[in-house]
């Protein structure tokens, strides 16, 4: 449906208009945007709207429309299809000829009602042939689906008849468009009235009560109109005339509506005492679409508080309620007063003004299974629950949303766990929670045996919900404390014969500990034997896991928050039973993929205690005292499970220790960081052969590649085709002989000469990247070797890839009709892989002669200059290979310093390959490497997009942490002042070393920057590692990503980011400064004052950040002298402590910082916390106490409302159950049983009886406000609120709103009679 307002929950049916175009009034696009009226000045504009026959008040239809709305107003907007058939948008026309205004006392009644009445005769009519048509498409329907042959006739009547109908409907509703431009439209107000309108505006237009709008005036009526203080008030008094269609007053809201969005200030000038009349007559009206449009008119009028106190004053609570009781077929209305109610959460303390009465309606809606607002009035309570948890308390919520999580079908758990996680953090807000017992009810779906109809999707709801907990400091308190007993109850439900929540649990237990499943799990779990992986594709060669591990581990400025938290999770796991539960699982579970799911997850938790888990915690648990004493007796049942498990453990090891599964950190995602490298690499699944093969093997391998049996390449066999290629033709004989003994060179070179239309023009398909894998071994293969060097040089492969560079190139002269480096083409071919075999050319001084033989490299610089080919640029930068010396390079610095701004952060990324290290080098070449590549990346320091700087200051941040690299960006003294605070993290790094710190000292950095970061650069620190927490929690990297534009910003996920007291400290230099400044003595008494039942939120960021200040002094080993016990004492303290939960998981992260130096883990042993180590023997920083349980003791303060306000409850609902009159007191008390369930049944037989009898008792306004009273201060299923508010008559709301203005405006009289 194209109505316009927009909600999640929405299921309005769809209404579709047989003629006129069904746009609603606020999604007009072609209408004016300022507030302007194009009919006054166009006089086609109003010709095309008369013949059109569809109505517009802002902007005019060209022509009419049989589509239904497509277009899309603002939230909660109203398009005419939203309305019944039998009605037809009443709007308020100008005649087309001249326009004049007139006053608003020329309609006569009499001329209204006829005009009334003849409108209400032809939507009749429209309303009949609306059925008529309806079932004439009916049977042509049916028809249609019967024989064609047999039908024919009668199909081709009513084909007619519906034309027929269609015609009818066309000339009905301009007949109503006629009729509609005979009622007068509403005058402009004078000036006095438009003054009253504003306060204070200055945005007011000049009075033209007296003048006529001829057509030869258009520009000062346009003047008059681009006003939106005129367009407002002329709205307004539009809404003043009563009498008129429910659509005119929906259409008029929604214009307003629409000038609101243009106009954003214009809410803040608003004379409540007029536009609050005018919203308070549409929400008292018996028509449910005027209701919620007024609401939504409402709703864009909010400004401040103090103008949600005016709309309060104005009897919103109880409108609102007696919205939100109605039932379902009352959507619109109901929808729009609950958005009404959230807007109120937009607004700062707007949570403030929402009443208790208005929480209790909410919440007997939440808890209304069957209505379809109840997921979100789940929502509206727990974003109260966030901001208010006092008014969800006493209003009863509590429950609702305990029900909501137990249950496990509202599907947005993570959001509603985590505002439970929210309260839980602080003592003040933890009050209201019973203990905490709330958040255990996401276990229940999993702990519950009995299975249902819905099983399924609450599983997968609490899985959500438990994930989210497992990623939180409050979460992790809860489900662990007491022993962890929560998480035992969730490892034992393991026990259950339920094959989908054991796999759930199991998927549950990878993302919380963070492990990525291998690439070959898929393959392992599907019962395939692990023995083939050794030599799949995907596995690392020694080679390359030595140069990466070459540049990663010596890095030891990283510190990952994410492996930290893992490990102490994975620790808490172990503690509750996890290799037992998983140990019994193997040994039960009969189907074999979850089986080895388990042994996976198994191999895996084994693992990552060895690296990550202190030795006395790690040690205990590689034993697996469940399975081996299995394995070792001969006569027990599961002997040969066990021992098929162990070997499976032993197994899956050996392979992770092949594959790619190494990463830089415990528990952190591994980056392939070669990307090209992986793209182009071989498929190695069988071995290659030897080069020394001889001459009949030689011959009989050609032979079975059918190479010389067929020119169809198709029937080649390309892996052989591969292997021979990197094997024996890399032997000058073999080469030799493949040339000129055989049409095997000649064949294959012909394959890929681009005019043979073979390779050329292959589809860009995954398979087909094979053939580029293969040409780009044949390339490098042929210029190994003199004899393939002259081979190639002597072919017309590359005059013919030259060719068709050329065509491409418009300095060439030469052109194509459709060249081969077409957008098309490159998109759809292989076309874009001869890049590639030129890229395998560019590294070799071969390679480079003979493309400069055939002018390839002119070319080059030509295409790069190119303006509208960035794929083709992109393609020739990215396959090139830069590490030779040569024109090359100059051509990418032209790429990074002339292209467009894609090309320049393209071309930027490209240089990371060589900064960071990926390309093999040995430490001379690295180091001349380091020339250019620095200079590049300096150079793109100063572009004009600030985009581009940014990545530059990435790579070179990174590249920093080879020290040779380091020094030589500090001799290149880049200049960063331009760039403010994205340079800062570069200029950090310079710190770390001598050079750099003299460098620094000079520009007279270091001491400006100590005193912005001790006077508030500190602070904001604590944002960011929160926001890289939660980046690595809550926005999870594309796995098996190829793109390099991830590559920069995968790295920096979930770690620390550089602070500047850490490089300080790296160097004695450094630590000199930072002791005769005594910063670092402040930040220890700052974090020895704080009391740990602080709640104030400035303190506990002032605290948060001098804990980040010293843990990161404290991890070098030259800072590490700074700690002494008493301030690592008081850290352990906060961190096991601290009642305010997520001060002890910064505390936590801060020891963990300081257990990476020898002497602060030295210091910490001592309180009783312990760390694993590698294999240098140094620590890891994963520190974790030896009774990891204090961490989750946590207490529930208790809570109960003080004296004074009970009090006063008790008395406001005494005084609402009394009445002076018995039959009104009895009525009251009937009411205040029908929140008791035994005796709600009865009571409402007896309200009935006493209402049949004596309905004008039900007629009294203060009644009625008692009943509100009654609502408020007890709990009232919705049926039962329902039943309570209807009894009432409808006139009764009224009165109670019309005689509280009757009453403030004769206040307002007398006071103003008093002054005189």
């Amino acid at each position: 449906m194209a109505s316009g307002y927009n909600s999640t929950f929405s299921t309005t049916s769809t209404q579709h208009r047989a003629v006129g175009d069904g746009r609603s009034y606020s999604s007009l696009d072609d209408g004016s945007v300022d507030g302007s009226w194009p009919g006054v000045a166009s006089r086609s504009g109003r010709n095309a709207r008369s013949e059109s026959g569809g109505s517009a008040t802002i902007g005019f239809r060209a022509a009419p429309s049989l589509a239904p709305s497509s277009g899309s107003g603002g939230p909660g907007s109203f398009s005419s299809e939203l309305k019944s058939m039998k009605t037809s948008r009443s709007t308020t026309p100008r005649p087309d000829a001249t326009f004049r205004r007139r006053g608003s006392s020329n309609v006569e009644p009499d001329d209204l009602s006829s005009t009334e009445e003849r409108q209400a005769a032809i939507r009749n009519k429209i309303a009949k042939e609306m059925k008529i048509k309806t079932g004439t498409e009916n049977m042509l329907e049916a028809l249609l689906a019967k024989n064609p042959k047999h039908t024919k006739d009668q199909r081709l009547k009513v084909e007619s008849e519906l034309s027929s109908s269609n015609r009818k409907l066309a000339e009905l509703h301009h007949e109503l468009e006629e009729e509609l431009l005979r009622a007068q439209a509403p005058s402009t107000p004078p000036r006095s009235r438009l003054s009253s309108l504003f306060q204070g505006s200055s945005m007011r237009s000049p009075s033209r009560s007296n003048v006529e709008l001829d057509e030869d005036q258009p520009e000062d009526g346009e003047a008059e109109m681009e006003s939106p203080t005129y367009v407002l008030a002329e709205t307004l008094q539009a809404l003043e005339i009563e009498g008129m269609s429910p659509d005119y007053y929906v259409e008029r809201a929604n214009s307003l509506v629409e000038l609101f969005k243009r106009h954003p200030t214009l809410k803040y000038d608003l004379a409540w005492s007029v536009f609050g009349l005018r919203v308070q007559v549409m929400l008292l009206s018996d028509n449910k679409e005027v209701v919620a449009a007024g609401y939504r008119l409402t709703r864009y009028a909010i400004a401040d508080r103090k103008s949600l106190q005016i709309i309060r004053s104005l009897h919103t609570d109880e409108l609102v309620i007696l919205s939100l009781v109605k039932e379902s077929k009352a959507s619109i209305e109901r929808e729009q007063a609950l958005k009404f109610v959230r807007a109120f959460l937009d607004v700062k303390d707007g949570v403030r003004e929402i009443s208790r009465a208005v929480v209790r309606t909410i919440v007997s809606v939440a808890e209304h299974y069957e209505d379809r607002l109840r997921n979100i009035s789940i929502m509206t309570l727990a974003e109260i629950l966030v901001k208010e948890p006092e008014l969800i308390s006493s209003a009863g919520g509590f429950a609702t949303l305990h029900d909501a999580l137990a249950e496990g079908t509202f599907g947005a758990s993570e959001s509603l766990i985590a505002s439970f996680l929210h309260v839980l953090d602080t003592p003040q807000s933890r009050k209201h929670l019973q203990g905490g017992t709330e958040l255990e009810a996401v276990l229940a779906p999993f702990t519950d045996s009995l299975a249902d109809s819905v099983r399924n999707g609450r599983l997968k709801s609490s899985a959500k919900a438990i994930s989210a907990m497992l990623k939180t400091w409050p979460g992790l308190v809860v489900l662990a404390r007491n022993g962890g007993k929560p998480l035992q109850s969730l490892l034992e439900s393991l026990h259950y014969p339920d094959s989908q929540a054991r796999d759930l649990i199991m998927e549950l237990l990878f993302d919380a500990l963070r492990i990525k499943p291998p690439s070959w799990s898929s393959s392992f779990l599907a019962g395939r034997r692990l023995t083939t992986y050794g030599r799949v594709s995907n596995l690392r060669s020694e080679s390359d896991a030595k140069q990466y591990r070459g540049y990663y581990d010596d890095n030891e400025s990283k510190f990952d928050l994410t492996a930290h938290f893992s490990t102490l999770i994975l620790a808490t796991l172990v503690d509750a039973g996890l290799s037992k539960a998983l140990s019994e699982l193997i040994e039960d579970e009969e189907d074999l993929s979850l089986r080895r799911k388990a042994t996976l997850l198994l191999t895996e938790v084994l693992k990552l205690a060895q690296h990550s888990l202190p030795k006395d915690i790690s040690s205990k648990l590689q034993v697996l005292p469940h399975l081996l004493p299995a394995a070792i007796k001969f006569d027990v049942d599961n002997h040969d499970v066990s021992m098929a498990t162990i070997y499976q453990i032993e197994s899956i090891n050996r392979t992770l220790a092949r594959s790619i599964g190494f990463s830089n950190g415990v528990g952190r995602y591994s980056v392939d960081v070669d990307i090209s490298a992986s793209l182009l690499s071989s498929d190695q699944s069988k071995d290659r052969l030897s080069p020394t093969m001889d001459e009949t093997q030689f011959r009989n391998a050609i032979l079975e590649t059918h190479v010389l049996n067929t020119v169809n390449y198709l029937k080649w066999k390309w892996d052989l085709i591969h292997r021979i290629v990197e094997g024996p033709l890399t032997n000058p004989k073999r080469l030799d002989e493949a040339i000129k003994g055989s049409k095997f060179m000649k064949r294959l070179m012909g394959f890929y000469r681009p005019f043979k239309y073979r390779f050329s023009m292959l589809p860009n398909t995954k398979p087909n990247q094979r053939y580029v894998r293969t040409g780009c071994a044949l390339m490098r293969t042929l210029v190994s070797i003199p004899e393939g060097t002259k081979y190639l040089a002597e072919n017309k492969f590359l005059r013919q890839v030259a060719e068709c560079l050329a065509q491409v190139d418009r300095m060439s002269g030469l052109t194509s009709s459709s060249p081969l480096f077409s957008r098309e083409q490159m998109a759809n071919t292989l076309s874009g892989g001869y890049f590639a075999l030129l890229g395998t050319l560019t590294g070799d001084a071969n390679g480079l002669a003979m493309m400069e033989r055939w002018h390839m490299l002119n070319m080059f610089y030509h295409i790069i200059e190119l303006r509208d080919r960035d794929d083709l640029i992109q393609t020739l930068l990215g396959n090139m290979d830069y590490t030779q010396d040569s024109h090359l390079r100059v051509m990418l610095s032209k790429a990074l310093t002339t292209g467009s701004k894609d090309i320049r952060i393209f071309a930027t990324k490209l240089l990371r390959k060589y900064a960071v290290g990926n390309v093999p080098l040995s430490p001379q070449m690295a180091i001349g490497n380091a020339d250019w590549v620095v200079k590049f990346l300096v150079t793109q320091l100063y572009d004009p997009d600030v985009s581009v700087c940014q990545i530059a200051v990435k790579i070179l941040e990174e590249a920093c942490n080879h020290r040779d690299y380091l020094e030589f960006v500090v001799k290149c003294r880049p200049s960063l002042d331009h760039l403010g605070e994205i340079g800062a993290p570069l200029l950090l790094r310079f710190l770390s070393t001598s050079v750099g710190y003299h460098y620094l000292d000079g520009l007279d950095y270091i001491t400006q920057e100590m005193d912005d970061w001790f006077l508030g650069r500190n602070d904001a620190y604590v944002g960011l590692v929160e926001a890289a927490l939660s980046r690595a929690y809550v926005d999870q990297p594309r796995r098996g990503s190829f793109i390099p534009e991830d590559l920069v910003d995968l790295q920096d996920i979930g770690l620390v980011p550089p602070h500047f007291y850490r490089e300080l400290a790296r160097t004695a230099e450094g630590c000199k400064l930072l002791e005769q400044s005594g910063h670092f003595s402040e930040f220890a008494w700052t974090i020895r004052d704080f009391s740990l039942d602080e709640e104030d939120t400035e303190v506990l960021l002032k605290t948060k950040g001098c804990l980040w200040a010293v843990g990161n002094v404290g991890s070098m080993e030259l800072g590490a002298p700074f700690l002494e016990p008493d301030i690592v004492e008081r850290i352990v303290k906060i961190a096991e402590s601290a009642e305010v939960l997520t001060m002890r998981g910064t505390a936590f992260f801060v020891l963990g910082l300081i257990s990476r130096s020898r002497h602060g883990l030295k210091v910490l042993r001592d309180f009783g916390w312990d760390s694993a180590f590698d294999q240098k023997g140094n620590s890891l920083g994963l520190c974790l106490p030896t009774d990891f349980n204090k961490l989750f003791l946590v207490d529930f303060p208790s809570h109960s409302r003080n004296r004074e306000s009970k009090r006063i409850a008790q008395d406001k609902f005494k005084e609402a159950t009394t009445d002076s009159d018995p039959t009104n007191e009895k009525i009251l008390k009937l009411i205040v049983d029908m929140g008791n369930t035994v005796l709600s049944k009865r009571a409402a037989a007896d309200l009935h009886s006493i209402k049949s009898k004596q309905p004008e008792r039900f007629h009294q306004p203060h009644l009625f406000c008692k009943t509100l009273s009654i609502l408020e201060s007890h709990h009232f299923r919705l049926p039962a609120r329902r039943f309570a508010l209807d009894l009432f008559d409808k006139s009764v709301m009224r009165r109670i709103v019309m005689e509280d203005d009757s009453d403030s405006d004769s206040e307002a009289t007398s006071s103003q009679e008093g002054l005189s």
